[in-house]
């Protein structure tokens, strides 16, 4: 994967926040078909913030956890229109304030509009950095911190990125596809199926 690029389609910071939020226990695929009719409807932050929360929750239901999603989203474009002028913030200390916001989509939302170096840890990275024996932990800031020391800073980004894209494609949770897999030779994993 010379080209790993995060999958959830986005114009904007603010889309591939509301994008990302909205990816948690849901695939990107889902969330990419929810959110062109979305974006039509709520464009900005201000729409979010005034959305009446049965409409909203009606529009990203495919998405599951519907009612807190939608609840975060509603929370997250009021506060993105009074405290930050419509903008999305350009600092962890300042994301992780919104709700439905973690240092996972933190750092996507950092990485990919704003080049600010971050590993995203999600159940991919935190199943594929396992097996990889580059952490021992289960704690996603464990991992981060883990991988950060592994990681050459200017990679955080990329590298993490081909982490996740590796764990959701070929490293996969029940069946991975170790006949496909790239790093088979450099892989300690026990659990890892002859080839």
């Amino acid at each position: 994967m010379p080209d790993a690029k995060v999958e959830l389609d986005h114009r904007s910071p603010f889309q591939l926040l509301v994008a990302t939020i909205l990816s948690a226990q849901c695939t990107d695929q889902r969330v990419n078909q929810v959110t062109p009719g979305l974006f039509r409807t709520y464009a900005r932050p201000e729409d979010f913030s005034k959305a009446n929360p049965g409409a909203l929750e009606a529009a990203i239901k495919p998405t599951g956890f519907y009612k807190s999603k939608a609840r975060s989203l509603i929370a997250t474009g009021r506060i993105l229109t009074e405290r930050f002028g419509g903008k999305v913030p350009r600092t962890m200390d300042e994301l992780v304030q919104l709700p439905g916001v973690g240092r996972k989509t933190a750092n996507v939302v950092l990485g990919h509009c704003f080049g600010q170096p971050g590993i995203v840890v999600d159940t991919h990275v935190k199943r594929v950095s396992a097996r990889l024996g580059l952490t021992n932990s289960d704690d996603p800031a464990v991992i981060e911190e883990d991988l950060q020391r592994v990681i050459p800073i200017e990679r955080w980004i990329s590298g993490s990125q081909l982490l996740l894209l590796h764990g959701r494609y070929v490293c996969v949770a029940k069946k991975p596809k170790c006949a496909q897999c790239s790093i088979y030779s450099d892989c300690p994993w026990e659990g890892k199926q002859p080839r």
